[in-house]
């Protein structure tokens, strides 16, 4: 089973691969004669172990794919938190395509799933991002999982996921669903037009999303400043990098200006990769090169490439 997943990534979707996992310029010109090389490497150097449940909450078994080169040494790990609204429509295997970059540098990548707003208002896929990151760790042999390396990475809802999951504080009680007592460790977060402040959102009738996945809970507000990044800027936090582009009609531009500018403030490491025009999401293909060679310069910067000796924070 875990080959046939593999084969249906690298086959039914072929015509896409160069676009999605162009790490570099050079590799993202390969002609398409290549493209059943790569596929090949998909089919017979990768292993799948699919729909692992890491969570039971809500009534929902949460569950989570684990993609990995072949081989036995442990490896820098992408945790990939799917986009979507929070809705409950919104998959996982939606996004699949999104572990193939991080397959053809050599790091392993975990897909998650978490509660939507249909199952469970916020703040309950924050706690679900803690405990898929409390799984990884826990899991770090079985997977080859190099437990310093850990790095958070989504696109809208899940950029935001990935903010605060790798930026709230344990001392916050979303971790109290969590099997087991080992510290949550994130290495570097890659948040793609994220929100960073809740708050200014959750009272607005255009940002439906922020209004579903609140809800009409009276505390909401509360609620709204517990989930947003903002309220737990402080020094000694990972090193982020926020990719957004200037013209989102979903996720406001200055979100992303905002985030970058506190982390800064605070003391820590925070780039911001701005596409000029760019909407929410859905770039056009010379942004995504420009985009995925920023992501491979800022994980060497902060010692996260496959043979760097790693920067970990714990939360």
């Amino acid at each position: 089973m875990s080959r046939s997943l593999v084969l249906a990534l690298a086959t039914a979707l072929v015509t896409t691969l160069f676009t999605l996992m162009s790490s570099s310029p050079a590799r993202a010109q390969r002609p398409a004669e290549e493209a059943a090389t790569f596929s090949a490497f998909l089919a017979t150097g990768t292993q799948v172990n699919a729909n692992i449940t890491y969570l039971t909450a809500s009534g929902v078994d949460l569950k989570l794919d684990v993609y990995r080169p072949r081989g036995t040494e442990p490896r820098p790990t992408a945790i990939i938190l799917h986009g979507g609204g929070y809705r409950i429509n919104s998959t996982k295997e939606a996004f699949a395509l999104n572990v193939i970059p991080w397959l053809q540098m050599g790091w392993n990548a975990i897909n998650v799933e978490y509660r939507s707003s249909g199952h469970a208002l916020a703040p309950a896929a924050v706690e679900d991002v803690r405990c898929a990151l409390r799984w990884a760790t826990q899991n770090a042999k079985e997977f080859n999982i190099d437990p310093n390396r850990i790095v958070l990475t989504g696109q809208s809802a899940g950029g935001h996921l990935a903010s605060i999951g790798g930026i709230i504080p344990e001392s916050a009680g979303l971790d109290r669903r969590c099997p087991g007592r080992e510290p949550v460790k994130v290495a570097a977060i890659i948040s793609w037009y994220g929100v960073f402040d809740y708050t200014v959102l959750v009272e607005d009738p255009t940002r439906d999303y922020a209004v579903s996945w609140i809800g009409p809970q009276p505390n909401r507000m509360e609620v709204a400043r517990l989930v947003s990044p903002m309220t737990h800027i402080r020094p000694g936090l990972p090193p982020m990098l926020h990719i957004h582009g200037d013209a989102d009609p979903t996720v406001p531009y200055d979100q992303g200006v905002r985030e970058v500018d506190a982390l800064k403030k605070a003391g820590n490491v925070a780039e911001l990769v701005t596409v000029p025009g760019g909407r929410h999401g859905n770039f056009p293909r010379d942004q995504v090169i420009r985009i995925w060679t920023a992501i491979e310069s800022f994980l060497a910067r902060n010692g996260l490439t496959k043979d760097g000796p790693g920067q970990t924070a714990q939360r």
